[in-house]
């Protein structure tokens, strides 16, 4: 199993969800993140007077999925993300060792 991490911007998120159901994902969890990569913020004019924007707000979408399907999820999570514009995200995939759905007790990839 493969738990798959992906920082994207919050406008993004009905279409990465619309995008990750039409391919079979069946859970996600949504965070509200602040962060910054490359762009290392930015700044912004309110009221004539300049600030810096240190961290950018972003979403965090997870999501454990079987071995076979995690190249398939992270694909069509990279194409519904991606906007072409600085800060569209990351995603990571990292191993699962065990997975238990606490209500019926089932485990592996039974449990997703």
């Amino acid at each position: 199993m493969k738990l798959i991490i992906a920082t994207i911007k919050p406008f993004k998120l009905e279409d990465v969800r619309a995008a990750l159901t039409e391919a079979g994902v069946q859970g996600l969890m949504v965070s509200e993140i602040k962060g910054y990569g490359r762009q290392a913020g930015h700044t912004e004019i309110y009221r004539g007077a300049e600030y810096v924007v240190n961290y950018v707000p972003k979403l965090r979408v997870e999501t454990v999925v079987p071995d076979a399907e995690a190249a398939n999820v992270v694909a069509v999570l990279a194409k519904a993300a991606h906007t072409g514009k600085i800060g569209d995200g990351k995603i990571f995939t990292l191993n699962v060792e065990e997975a238990l759905r606490v209500r019926t007790g089932e485990t592996g990839e039974d449990a997703l």
